[in-house]
């Protein structure tokens, strides 16, 4: 999505004001009083909408693309801001197999930044939107292979059990069944120690028309009796044993999440 730059007809605005004693020559005093409190509101909006036209025009010809197509933490909707939330409980959880980690979904650069940070943790990520409009630091990691920019509908350009474990969010929400049916086994295939899968609550959350994936499709927020039954369809199980333990740290770190948090064992 874009927005269309705002022509304003200054030469019009000019006539107005230079035009305007002409104009009310022939008004009553109340009248010729208010058309400057009118020129001061003209000039207002005019301003609102250069405003509005300049930042329409950031990255080139008024293309919001990179932001329309990555989900903002402002909105109702992201799981990936509790991914970084919930990094604190996944180490207690996950021990070890957080050391090297996978991160797939929007806004993976600010996960990956956020899990480099931690100490003896290797992180990778996934981003499957644009970039176009990402920072510096987003674009260093990108040259550096640390994040690529995949089209999770294939296969991952990585070999099975790379990482110890997968995180997922603000992404399986926007695939049919029919690429869920490809991409969720492709995620386990290229994990040694599990994946663990943040989504949207129906009816608890929405998804913002803004926020649509290049897919063309805004998200589709399933419960969680349709995600069990969809995992046990393509044969992936659920990891009770470390869902148990993440649960258990959350209660202990007084976390709670927004969003759905499914905990599932890797293909052996």
């Amino acid at each position: 999505m874009s927005r269309r730059p705002v022509t304003l007809n200054l030469d019009t605005s000019r006539r107005f004001g230079d035009n305007g004693g002409a104009l009310f020559a022939g008004s009553s005093y109340s009248k010729s009083k208010s058309s400057p409190i009118l020129l001061v509101a003209l000039v207002a909006v005019g301003a609102l909408l250069l405003l509005a036209y300049s930042y329409s025009g950031r990255g080139g010809g008024g293309n919001l693309k990179g932001v329309v197509s990555r989900v903002e933490a402002a909105g109702d909707y992201s799981c990936t801001v509790e991914v970084q939330r919930a990094i604190p409980v996944l180490k207690k959880a996950y021990g070890d197999s957080m050391h090297k980690v996978l991160h797939v979904g929007p806004d993976t650069c600010t996960v990956v930044s956020k899990l480099l940070s931690e100490e003896e943790t290797e992180a990778w990520g996934v981003e499957p939107y644009d970039v176009e409009d990402a920072g510096r630091s987003c674009k260093a990691l990108v040259r550096k292979d640390i994040v690529r920019v995949v089209d999770i509908k294939y296969p991952l350009p990585y070999r099975p059990k790379s990482f110890s474990l997968i995180l997922v969010s603000d992404a399986l929400d926007y695939l049919s069944e029919r690429y869920l049916n490809r991409t969720l086994p492709d995620l386990a295939r290229v994990s040694s120690d599990g994946l663990v899968v943040f989504t949207g609550y129906p009816r608890k959350q929405r998804a913002k028309a803004a926020e649509v994936s290049k897919f063309g499709r805004a998200a589709k927020l399933r419960s969680t009796s349709w995600w069990s039954k969809f995992f046990g369809q393509i044969s992936l199980e659920e990891n009770d044993d470390a869902a148990k333990k993440f649960n258990e740290a959350a209660t202990k770190m007084s976390y709670v999440s927004n969003c759905q948090v499914f905990h599932l064992k890797s293909f052996n």
